[in-house]
């Protein structure tokens, strides 16, 4: 490792992936020298983009042992498709043992794994491997949700007691890859997709500044899903013919909630609230996210942008994603968003994670966090497909598969 610099790979060449590649350019300490996917000319694209944006001389490799392999690379990101997270654990663990190289940590996208069991196997691979190890959840990073939180626990919370209610959504028209949309392969619908976001940032809001995560523990779960839109049979069309999925015969669900129940050091209840949802049309990718106080309250909204452009019904160009993540519309009133690596967390978590993996410092957001993350999902599924609110913890979470990962919910 160069002193004061790491190396990092990546593992996945897709959309987060390059999400990941644009704030890079925030980060001072690192950088991105390789890719590697199953899909060579897509590792070529996402490698030429590093360079594009001078982060780093980048380069694809033929297999993710041959980047562990290379010198250059000190840190991998894992940012591949749910399905493959134990596959490519096992290959990363097989090739550090083998003394094909050496890692000083690895980060992981969220979520962690498909369901309880594959996180902890991914966890036990981790933990045998013996490197740092960080969980990508962007939204803790975003740079309004963070400084609203200090000053609402600085300021409020210090004067009039702690916060006891959050609220976070992330809705949106729906996912980019067909394997999103395919419940045996992501692990379920939105709640496993988008709910792993809600469910950490109302906790975090939740906990107090330097508090150890386990400040505030669960102690019961309810929650709902359903089909709302993608199961109607003109969409479920639209998906067969754009997506390649079969939604009239495997739907998954495009809404779900969440309440969660903690209790804190000196027993006080505190509730957060979650809701995420693939049949949101609005401007684009809305992220939002309340606290609540006893004389006090703090919001965020990721389409209250500073910045709008209006066109008018004669400005007539091809779809895209210029102005937000998920745009549905070319014309009218439009909220820009200026840097969404930045506004959605990317920069911050990846500076912090490069800073604590230089220190040897091992992350609290780790695949430890990642495991909790899922043990409350799958708690949510039970809950929903049991229609009753569940104590915290339910028996039976290491081997549970939601009933939509098996193909047998029916909205």
């Amino acid at each position: 490792m160069t002193p004061g610099r790491l190396g990092i790979g990546f593992i996945g060449s897709g959309f987060i992936t390059r999400f990941h590649l644009r704030s890079w350019e925030a980060v001072r300490d690192a950088d991105v020298r390789g890719v590697w996917s199953p899909n060579r000319a897509h590792a070529e694209s996402a490698a030429a983009l590093a360079r594009s944006l001078h982060v780093g001389a980048a380069k694809a490799y033929d297999s993710i042992t041959d980047m562990i392999a290379d010198p250059a690379i000190d840190a991998l990101w894992i940012c591949g498709p749910n399905h493959r997270r134990v596959e490519n654990m096992e290959e990363i663990v097989h090739a550090l043992k083998s003394g094909a190289g050496e890692l000083v940590g690895l980060a992981c996208e969220k979520p962690l794994a498909r369901n309880v069991g594959e996180a902890k196997r991914v966890l036990a691979l981790v933990e045998e491997a013996g490197v740092l190890h960080g969980y990508l959840e962007d939204q803790l990073f975003s740079p309004g949700l963070v400084r609203g939180r200090e000053i609402v626990w600085a300021r409020g919370a210090a004067l009039t007691g702690r916060p006891y209610l959050a609220r976070a959504a992330e809705e949106h028209s729906g996912p980019h890859m067909p394997w999103f949309w395919r419940a045996d392969l992501q692990g379920g619908g939105v709640l496993n997709d988008m709910m792993c976001h809600s469910v950490e940032v109302a906790r975090f809001l939740l906990t107090k500044p330097g508090a150890p995560r386990h400040s505030i523990r669960p102690t019961k779960v309810s929650a709902q899903i359903a089909s709302l839109k993608w199961s109607r049979p003109e969409y479920a069309e639209a998906l067969r013919r754009t997506m390649g999925v079969d939604y009239a015969r495997r739907p998954a669900e495009d809404f779900a909630r969440a309440t969660i129940f903690y209790e804190d050091e000196d027993g006080r209840t505190l509730v957060a609230e979650t809701t995420t949802s693939w049949s949101f049309v609005g401007a684009g990718l809305r992220l939002s996210s309340e606290l609540l106080g006893p004389e006090y309250s703090m919001s965020v909204n990721s389409l209250d942008s500073g910045a709008r452009v209006f066109f008018s019904r004669a400005v007539r160009g091809r779809a895209g994603e210029d102005l937000v993540e998920k745009q549905n519309a070319e014309q009218g009133l439009m909220p820009v968003v200026g840097n969404e690596a930045a506004e959605y967390g990317y920069e911050g978590e990846n500076r912090h994670f490069v800073r604590c993996f230089l220190e040897g410092r091992q992350p609290e957001l780790d695949f430890r966090a990642g495991v909790e993350v899922m043990e409350l999902l799958m708690t949510a599924y039970m809950s929903a497909e049991q229609e009753r609110t569940l104590a915290w913890k339910p028996d039976g979470l290491d081997t549970f598969v939601p009933a939509v990962a098996r193909g047998a919910w029916k909205p």
